[in-house]
């Protein structure tokens, strides 16, 4: 059975923190085609490069700010403190351009990617920008940046947006799937990219493990069973299935990035909730959206 568990480290290349489903990956993981991420963590100064090649990419600052070198242009990406600290501007680079990311005073960043044949023209999306979802409502409350959303972005093959879920609370839930192309449902893979922190204001010694934890299962008869404790800079995929939740452990706030595409319809996210446990969202009507929301700078 493939391998859809990567924690920090068991992906990484060169100056690559992560490095998963991408035209350079080394790590390859049989049957994975639509998608692909890196991470990196830059000291000051430093900079890490992409080659032109067939797939679109967006370039999602972590911590820090960032320039973005895209066919001679120069992009500032205004970044944040972290992930837990409301949107960051992004950039859309297109396909078949070479990038430059560095960083004057140091950061991590991420760049979501996706092999694609249509041009779309480069695109810097601002944080002031980007749409903000507060999405369910109680202990499943959690907050959505849809910067690379249909709706907000013009571009050929993935789907791209982060999730930030505060402490004890549950996210990706009621769990769901799209891994059929038929009515109402599309097939795509995904990738969940995962950050951690303790919640502010808790009295957590210096040395704390901050957790959440990722589930997916299957939905037919292929199998994949992951029940997986996740921190900062680790990844699962899920190739099929459902999934969900994401769940942030009391004390720690969750954050995660997605990206999905597949092979049917182009950039619909339609999906399929596990009949045994759709019915929760009819429990969120009348309930106030969890009031640690929005995170924000």
């Amino acid at each position: 059975m493939a391998n859809w568990v990567y924690p920090l480290g068991t992906a990484s290349d060169g100056k690559w923190d992560v490095s998963l489903g991408t035209s350079d990956s080394t790590v390859t993981v049989d049957g994975w085609a639509h998608t692909g991420l890196k991470a990196a963590t830059l000291a000051p100064g430093a900079a890490v490069e992409l080659s032109a090649a067939p797939e679109e990419r967006i370039v999602v600052p972590l911590s820090g700010s960032f320039t973005v070198t895209v066919d001679g242009g120069s992009y500032s990406l205004a970044g944040r403190q972290s992930v837990f600290h409301g949107p960051s501007d992004v950039l859309y680079t297109g396909i078949d351009k070479a990038v430059t990311i560095s960083s004057d005073d140091g950061g991590r960043v991420a760049i979501a990617t996706a092999p694609a044949k249509a041009s779309y023209p480069t695109r810097l999306i601002t944080a002031d920008e980007t749409p903000v979802e507060l999405r369910g409502a109680g202990n499943c409350s959690r907050q959505v940046h849809n910067f690379g959303t249909p709706a907000a972005l013009e571009a050929d093959r993935f789907i791209v947006c982060e999730v930030i879920t505060p402490a004890g609370n549950w996210s990706s839930y009621p769990p769901h799937k799209h891994d059929e192309e038929k009515e109402g449902e599309t097939s795509l893979e995904e990738i969940y990219y995962f950050e951690t922190r303790v919640a502010p204001g808790l009295p957590a010694p210096e040395e704390t493990d901050a957790i959440g934890y990722a589930r997916v299962y299957a939905s037919d008869e292929r199998p994949i069973d992951v029940s997986a404790e996740v921190r900062t800079g680790d990844v699962v995929l899920v190739p099929y299935g459902w999934h969900g939740p994401a769940m942030a452990a009391p004390g720690y706030d969750l954050y995660y990035l997605n990206v999905m595409a597949g092979p049917g319809r182009v950039r619909d996210w339609l999906i399929s909730d596990d009949p045994h446990h759709g019915w929760i969202r009819q429990t969120w009507e009348g309930q106030d959206v969890d009031p640690r929301l929005p995170f924000t700078a």
